[in-house]
């Protein structure tokens, strides 16, 4: 039973103070800070022994930081692949790879397969975040490389170069896709 003189602590509060009156419901305490707070009688519990003593802020916050568990941890190295070590994506675009008989098509046909070939696997690669695609169109007279290299020109954020000599020949142009923008 809580009566006028006792000293009492809020529920899920950090606040302690001393019964000033008590009704029905509520109870009246003052703070340790001089504040008068009205409680209902349920939200508090009578302490026994005065010797409790609540920290301050600045107190908690200083032993805190005295505590070695709240020292920052080093952080660990990221080891990210290196571009060479993931295998490129290859495209084959010679008009072979793509269609079982060219019988019946145009050098227009052929081309404009190649391309949208080229530009449906480009978009799969951005899409699938492969870092690296081989577009092999061979050596011929050059119509499709120049094709290829205005196709490629309307994306941002890839960057092209010719495909590995020892590999490709003269036939290859590499693409890569720069994967985070800035």
């Amino acid at each position: 039973m809580i009566q006028v003189g006792d000293i009492v602590a809020v529920i899920d509060e950090s606040i302690v103070g001393k019964v000033l009156s008590v009704t029905k419901d509520e109870v009246l305490i003052e703070t340790e800070d001089g504040f008068d707070i009205s409680f209902f009688i349920h939200e508090v519990v009578k302490i026994e022994s005065t010797d409790l003593i609540v920290p301050s802020y600045e107190e908690v916050h200083k032993n805190l930081q005295q505590k070695e568990t709240f020292k920052k941890k080093p952080k660990r190295p990221l080891i990210k692949p290196k571009p060479k070590d993931i295998p490129a994506m290859e495209v084959d675009l010679h008009i072979d790879k793509l269609v079982k008989s060219r019988k019946g098509m145009t050098n227009y046909d052929m081309i404009t397969l190649q391309l949208d070939t080229a530009k449906r696997q480009l978009d799969f690669a951005i899409r699938k975040r492969i870092p690296r695609v081989v577009f092999i169109h061979g050596v011929g007279q050059g119509v499709l490389k120049e094709e290829l290299k205005y196709l490629f020109g309307r994306y941002e954020n890839i960057r092209i170069s010719d495909g590995d000599y020892k590999r490709y020949g003269l036939g290859a142009m590499e693409v890569y896709i720069v994967q985070n923008p800035r």
